[in-house]
């Protein structure tokens, strides 16, 4: 399994960002798919999640009504909407698979396959 990120960029406050991630593998739509981000100096954190089919969607709290999580299962990618991006969301953003998982995870130990990261900064 091989996931690869891409769509991060330099983005001013207030801007928008859509992040891809597609997935190698013919189970694809069998997994749920989750957003993390690092910042430098920081530990991973949870940003978003879509269980397998799209029904199920979890949020953390500091994107919940900015970023939007959805998937194109004939694709194999999943997608992230980052709008009203703040300098705070400057980080590396990693997509991760689940494949075990049903509705997906909150927890970085719970995803078995990780993206190459893609950068994204919020500035002016």
């Amino acid at each position: 399994v091989q996931l690869q990120a891409s769509g991060g960029g330099l983005v001013q406050p207030g801007g928008s960002l859509r992040l891809s991630c597609v997935a190698s593998g013919r189970t694809f739509s069998s997994w749920a798919m989750g957003w993390f981000r690092q910042a430098p100096g920081e530990e991973r954190q949870f940003v978003a999640v879509i269980s397998w089919n799209g029904d199920y969607t979890d949020y953390a709290d500091f994107v919940k009504g900015r970023f939007t999580i959805s998937r194109d299962n004939a694709k194999n990618t999943v997608y992230l909407q980052m709008n009203s991006l703040k300098p705070e969301d400057t980080a590396v953003y990693y997509c991760a698979a689940d494949t075990y998982g049903v509705e997906g995870s909150r927890e970085n130990i719970d995803y078995e396959y990780w993206g190459q990261g893609t950068l994204v900064t919020v500035s002016s």
